[in-house]
């Protein structure tokens, strides 16, 4: 299948991500999360062993993917892509069955139960839409993220090799529309996920 170049989706620089989270916490207070609810997860992981140890960090967040199986399993079409291929979830139509949370390949869904509903990234849809990139994009000190079309973010990175998936994400066939920067140790096998 041919690669839309007008979706739009994530751009993300693993080599310059230093693990600080700002990201996730930017996301988290547009948001209004509650806690223990976040829509942009940073997770940082050990590979190797002693002496020979090296740790790498991933931002993850809603991949916006091309066949997004959160969508296409919710039971009450509370999930919809949008002109651009941005996948939102109407909260309002939301049952709170967790079907999407299940079915997502890549843990993005969140189930809030303090409002009793699924909560997922938008890539701030509504900020978008004002001329804005998303929280996540603009708090980012050492900017590792990036977000607009796939033609876009071609243009702005030029010549800057990506790839859509990779093992911290998990595995999923649902075309993931995120562009990662990998670092060479990200595509080990025998990564650890590290508490910070």
């Amino acid at each position: 299948m041919a690669e839309d170049m007008s979706r739009v989706g994530f751009y993300y620089d693993q080599k310059m991500c230093a693990g600080c989270k700002t990201c996730q916490v930017a996301c988290k207070d547009r948001n209004r999360l509650d806690v223990g609810v976040v829509l942009r997860e940073v997770r940082s992981y050990q590979v190797g062993t002693y002496p020979n140890v090296s740790m790498y960090h991933f931002s993850a967040a809603c991949n916006h993917c091309e066949q997004p199986a959160c969508m296409a399993n919710c039971p009450v079409n509370a999930i919809e892509m949008m002109d651009d291929g941005t996948v939102v979830l109407n909260t309002d139509d939301c049952i709170g069955c967790q079907t999407c949370v299940t079915k997502c390949p890549y843990g993005v869904p969140r189930y809030d139960e303090a409002s009793g509903v699924v909560r997922k990234c938008d890539g701030c849809y509504d900020l978008r839409q004002k001329g804005y990139q998303p929280a996540c994009v603009e708090a980012c000190p050492f900017r590792a993220l990036d977000f607009g079309t796939q033609e876009e973010l071609e243009a702005r990175h030029a010549g800057v090799e990506t790839v859509n998936q990779i093992p911290a994400m998990g595995e999923g066939e649902t075309s993931p529309v995120t562009r990662i920067v990998v670092r060479e140790d990200a595509l080990e096998a025998d990564a650890v996920e590290i508490i910070l």
